[in-house]
């Protein structure tokens, strides 16, 4: 039976992994991630842009020179020109903008004058520009230097927390909740991606040889559950593959572009995580895209031919959803009661729970439970999977998900 197993194991592995959809599939995901990664210097390929050239009209006795610094998006002048003279260089395109600065009641004011309309983006740069300004101005009117301004608004205080209840775990500091944050929603997108990818396969792929009765023929010589385990074990190895390939690919790029800076963020953020948590994240990881392998087996034996595999994947596509969904409204606030309630949820608490982990303050006992209703439903759709798996992979019948549940009942009761 091992041997049979490992046969049909190795085969649908070489089948899959040569297939023309994985590859493509394995790419589309590479060229995403190395255009995130490089998307400043793609972007300058196709939109050469230059600095904005803009004019400072300083109409007040405040030194503004150390404010208004150039940057790689604005460059600053300030021309000692009339200011009639510096508007016909704008008319004539020697400046993307003009700003006059002048005192009004004892308040900073801005005129922006422009020939051309400005983009939204360096709008709103040279606007925190001069609001900038505009604070620094109000605090010399109580007669302090601008360095002694500049150093008042941008101190910060030391924030430290300590929990006196000892029955509490001990509770996490900002930075370590928001890496929580970022590290739990990019688990949950790996995790809506892969469910997405391979129930769709292990679907069509049974639909598929059950459509084309090559199913029939094989099941001469393999047992149903054979078969069945052979599934779940062939894409569960699939899916580790392509994990494999676009983490190791991730993990370059991280660590060698850019000199290195990239990664050294990464590793910020991982070094306010705990072992623990990482432990949490690949097991909901691992059981849960286990779990929706099990249940698009189910389905593909259902349905009697491919073209039926999307309508019997509709309700755990749509449970996906609504687990990423309620993910996404984690990153808002991760202590809203739908999280909790959803965190325990084994379809959707791999994609919620890690979030409660990584950026709430839980006590220990929360996610062992989670997870242990995880393993217990895995557990126990297997067996009920496998068991129906047996009874309506050869039985043949029309009509929607229930309809097909109902007949392979009453045809094999």
């Amino acid at each position: 039976m091992l041997s049979k197993l490992g046969i049909l194991i190795k085969q649908l592995y070489k089948q899959k992994v040569r297939a023309k959809s994985f590859m493509l599939m394995t790419l589309l995901y590479v060229a995403i991630i190395g255009v995130i990664m490089f998307w400043s210097d793609i972007k300058g390929i196709f939109v050469n842009e230059e600095a904005l050239e803009v004019a400072l009209i300083n109409e007040t006795p405040v030194e503004l020179e150390s404010i208004f610094l150039t940057n790689e998006d604005i460059a600053f002048s300030f021309p000692a020109d009339s200011k009639e003279s510096v508007y016909n260089q704008l008319k004539e395109e020697k400046y993307d903008a003009v700003v006059v600065v002048t005192e009004e009641n004892e308040t900073l004011t801005a005129d922006i004058a422009t020939y051309s309309p400005l983009k939204l983006n360096d709008q709103s740069t040279i606007s925190s520009f001069v609001q900038y300004a505009g604070k620094i101005y109000g605090i010399q009117q109580l007669n302090l230097t601008a360095s002694e301004a500049d150093k008042i608004l941008n101190s910060e205080a030391i924030i430290t927390t300590t929990n006196l209840n000892e029955a509490v775990a001990d509770g996490k500091s900002e930075d370590q909740k928001q890496s929580g944050i970022w590290a739990s929603y990019f688990v949950g997108i790996v995790i809506y991606f892969f469910i997405m990818a391979f129930l769709s396969m292990i679907t069509t792929d049974v639909a598929s040889e059950k459509g084309s009765r090559a199913l029939e023929m094989l099941l001469v010589s393999v047992k149903p559950s054979t078969h069945f385990q052979s599934k779940i074990i062939g894409i569960t190895l699939l899916a580790l593959t392509q994990f494999t390939i676009i983490f190791g690919f991730l993990f370059v790029l991280l660590r060698f572009s850019d000199g290195g800076e990239k990664w050294d963020m990464i590793q910020t953020i991982l070094n306010e995580l705990s072992y623990s948590y990482v432990f949490y994240v690949l097991a909901f990881l691992f059981l849960t895209i286990i779990l929706f392998l099990i249940i698009g087996a189910l389905f593909g034996s259902l349905v009697s031919k491919v073209e039926e595999a999307s309508q019997v994947m509709t309700p755990a596509i749509m449970t996906a959803l609504v687990g990423f969904y309620v993910m996404i409204s984690g990153v808002a606030n991760p202590d809203t009661l739908l999280i909790k309630v959803f965190s325990y949820i084994p379809l959707t608490s791999g994609m919620v729970m890690p979030m409660r982990i990584g950026a709430t303050d839980i006590s220990t006992i929360e996610p062992i439970i989670s997870l242990v209703l995880l393993i217990i439903t895995v557990i126990v759709f297997y067996i009920i999977s496998l068991s129906f798996y047996k009874r309506s992979v050869l039985t043949y019948s029309s009509g929607g998900v229930i309809q097909k549940i109902k007949t392979v009942l009453k045809v094999t009761t």
